[in-house]
C-alpha cells in the first residue's frame, strides 16, 4: 500500500513539473504569446520593391510560415482584390484585417464570407473641448460603425499620429461608440512605428488599452523615429517594450511589418522574424 501511494504521489509530482516547465512544446517559456502562428503579416502590398502579384505574395508569406495576413492597398490594387482573396485560400493563409474601406472589398467580404478586421485611422477634429473632439470623431466614424456592424466585423481605430492617434483619444472614442452607438465591435489597432512619442509611457497607457486591444504591430524603436521603420532588434527599446508586451497579459495577435521602403517585404519579414526570435530568446 506504501508503494502504490509513493508511485502516486510521484506520478502526481512528474504532471506538475512538466506542466510547470513546459515541457512537450517547442515554445521557451514567455515566447507564447510571440508564437509564429500568432503573427500577422502587416505592410505587405504598396512597400514591396518587387510589386509582387497576390499569388507570389501569398506563396511568399506562407512560405515564411506566417498564417495571418493584414491587408494594405493603393488605387491600383483594388482591381486584384479578389485574386487577394483567392490566393489566401489557396495558401491556407487567415485573411486577418483590411486597411482603411473600400465598397468592393465589402461587396466580397460578403461574397466570400469573411470577417476581417478593418483598421480605420480617426479624424483628428478640431473643437474648443476635448468632450467635443471625442463626439465629432465618433460621429464621423458612425457609416463605417455600421457597415462593420453588418459585415459582423471588428473596427479598429488604428493609430496613425495626431489627435486620432493618441492611445487615451482612441479610448474616449471607443468608448464613446460604445455607449451612444451600442458598438462593441469597435477596439484599438496600435502600432509602434506610430508610437515614438510613447516610449517612456508605453506601460501605463498599454494597461488603459488593454480591454480594447484587437491587434499589437511591432517594430524596431529608437528614441526619435530617425528612421521610423526599424527591423526588430536594431532599435534601442524594443527589447524592453516587447517584456512589457509579454508581460501585460495581453494574448492577441501581434503584427510585424514588410514596410521599409524600397526593400523586397519578404527580406523585411525575415529581419522582423529574426530579431523577435533574438529578443524573446532571452525572455
Amino acid at each position: 500500500m506504501i508503494r502504490i501511494i509513493n508511485l502516486q504521489v510521484l506520478v502526481a509530482i512528474l504532471i506538475i513539473s512538466f506542466g510547470c516547465t513546459g515541457v512537450g512544446s517547442d515554445q521557451p517559456e514567455g515566447q507564447d504569446l510571440f508564437r509564429k502562428d500568432n503573427l500577422v503579416a502587416w505592410c505587405i502590398v504598396p512597400y514591396d520593391a518587387k510589386e509582387r502579384s497576390p499569388e507570389d505574395r501569398a506563396e511568399m508569406v506562407a512560405g515564411l510560415g506566417i498564417q495571418k495576413v493584414a491587408y494594405d492597398w493603393r488605387k491600383k490594387h483594388v482591381a486584384e482584390f479578389e485574386r487577394e482573396i483567392l490566393a489566401y485560400q489557396k495558401h491556407g493563409l487567415e485573411y486577418f484585417a483590411f486597411w482603411n474601406e473600400h465598397p468592393d472589398a465589402f461587396a466580397l467580404f460578403e461574397k466570400y464570407d469573411m470577417q476581417p478586421q478593418i483598421w480605420k485611422t480617426l479624424p483628428s477634429p478640431e473643437a474648443s473641448s476635448q468632450e467635443q473632439r471625442v463626439a465629432f470623431a465618433g460621429k464621423q466614424m458612425l457609416p463605417l460603425v455600421e457597415i462593420t456592424r453588418q459585415l459582423g466585423s471588428k473596427l479598429g481605430l488604428y493609430n496613425h499620429g495626431n489627435w486620432g492617434g493618441e492611445p487615451d483619444n482612441m479610448i474616449a472614442v471607443v468608448e464613446w461608440l460604445r455607449a451612444n452607438a451600442d458598438a462593441e465591435h469597435v477596439s484599438i489597432v496600435y502600432n509602434l512605428h506610430h508610437g515614438h512619442d510613447h516610449i517612456d509611457d508605453f506601460e501605463a497607457l498599454l494597461g488603459r488599452m488593454l480591454p480594447y486591444l484587437l491587434c499589437l504591430n511591432l517594430n524596431g524603436m529608437n528614441s526619435t523615429p530617425d528612421p521610423k521603420i526599424l527591423a526588430l532588434g536594431k532599435g534601442e527599446h524594443e527589447a524592453s517594450l516587447l517584456r512589457i508586451i509579454n508581460q501585460s497579459g495581453y494574448d492577441g495577435p501581434i503584427g510585424i511589418l514588410g514596410h521599409q521602403d524600397q526593400l523586397d517585404v519578404e527580406v523585411a519579414l525575415k529581419e522582423n522574424l529574426q530579431g523577435l526570435e533574438d529578443i524573446t530568446n532571452k525572455f
